[in-house]
């Protein structure tokens, strides 16, 4: 296979899995505390437009990042009010959530910058830029080498940005804080048995909270990305079921941050195997219609949400709200 297709695929689907990873983790926290995340999608969709007013506005991608942070942040402290401190249905609150999300945003924009509710383009300088952008040439230029790295390796493995390589570094971190703490201990006893927390002297309320300001945290980072470094401004519904596709990958990893990362790259070299696919022509089949290709990603996530490939098992209190016994 020609180096530069390999290299492209592999720089495509680092790209695309990046939220998709990003949005994982978030929900991996939320239910391994024991509560259901549907609203993954609207809240990474809100941060992108907090992202992207705040970038166009202020023109600081720091600014834009912590706007988008915040903003997620505290749409997972109104999960939390609703799930948490009053019991309320779990997955209407996160549908309640991705539905205001979907129109709230369109508003905004519409009444603040009068495009269609979009925003402005963010500047070159405030989107996030490739940490080595001349690795590729300087890999092209070793002798016998070259032909394989420069393509492979500098454009496929060292083109990206900060946010990319984290998304990777978080993978890490997340799994050590689940496995190696005692907070994450204490996060994965809550999603299994809380009653026994509680009778430990430790708040059920209170690492519930914590897990979805975690949650919250990795959702804006995933929206900031969209628009920081993926698009150059906000448009309704742009995150175009990500955060469904998330869900996805965090069921089919059982809910377990190194499987949840693979299933993320699987859906990344779908994504970017389909745009390579468009104008394609097939033998007997003739040229690939853009509706089939792009539609691929989401088969796939129907299908592992189906239970094709094996069958995962659920944190025991997921979506059960915790009553403390008197």
């Amino acid at each position: 296979m020609d180096e530069a297709l390999i290299g492209a695929l592999i720089a495509s689907t680092l790209r695309v899995a990046t939220p998709l990873i990003l949005c994982a983790l978030a929900g991996l926290l939320a239910e391994r505390s024991g509560v259901i995340d549907i609203g993954l999608e609207g809240k990474m969709l809100f941060a992108a437009f907090a992202a992207a007013a705040g970038g166009a506005v202020f023109g600081s991608t720091t600014l834009a990042l912590l706007l988008a942070m915040a903003v997620a942040v505290a749409l997972s402290w109104l999960h939390g009010f609703a799930c948490v401190s009053h019991r309320g249905d779990q997955v209407v609150s996160g549908m309640a959530i991705d539905i205001m999300a979907a129109g709230l945003t369109a508003v905004l924009g519409i009444a603040w910058f009068h495009q269609g509710g979009q925003t402005p383009p963010v500047s070159g300088t405030v989107r996030l830029q490739a940490l080595w952008p001349g690795a590729a040439a300087a890999l092209q230029g070793v002798p016998g080498v070259g032909a394989f790295l420069g393509p492979v390796v500098g454009e496929g493995l060292l083109s990206h940005n900060i946010l990319v390589y984290g998304a990777l570094l978080l993978v890490a971190a997340v799994w050590w804080l689940l496995y190696r703490t005692r907070f994450g201990l204490r996060l994965r006893a809550v999603g299994e048995n809380p009653h026994m927390v509680d009778a430990a002297g430790v708040s059920v309320t209170r690492l519930r909270y914590a897990a979805l300001t975690l949650n919250g945290l990795l959702c804006g980072l995933a929206g900031g990305y969209l628009v920081l470094a993926q698009n150059a401004s906000f448009a309704p519904n742009m995150t175009a079921g990500r955060g469904f596709m998330a869900l996805a990958a965090m069921i089919f990893g059982n809910w377990r941050p190194v499987p949840a990362l693979w299933a993320c790259l699987l859906f990344g070299f779908l994504d970017a195997a389909a745009i390579r696919l468009q104008g394609v022509h097939l033998p007997g089949i003739g040229e690939v219609p853009v509706q089939a290709v792009q539609a691929l990603p989401y088969l796939l996530t129907v299908i592992l949400l189906a239970g094709f490939i094996g069958k995962s098992v659920a944190p025991q209190a997921l979506g059960r709200p915790y009553l403390k016994e008197r």
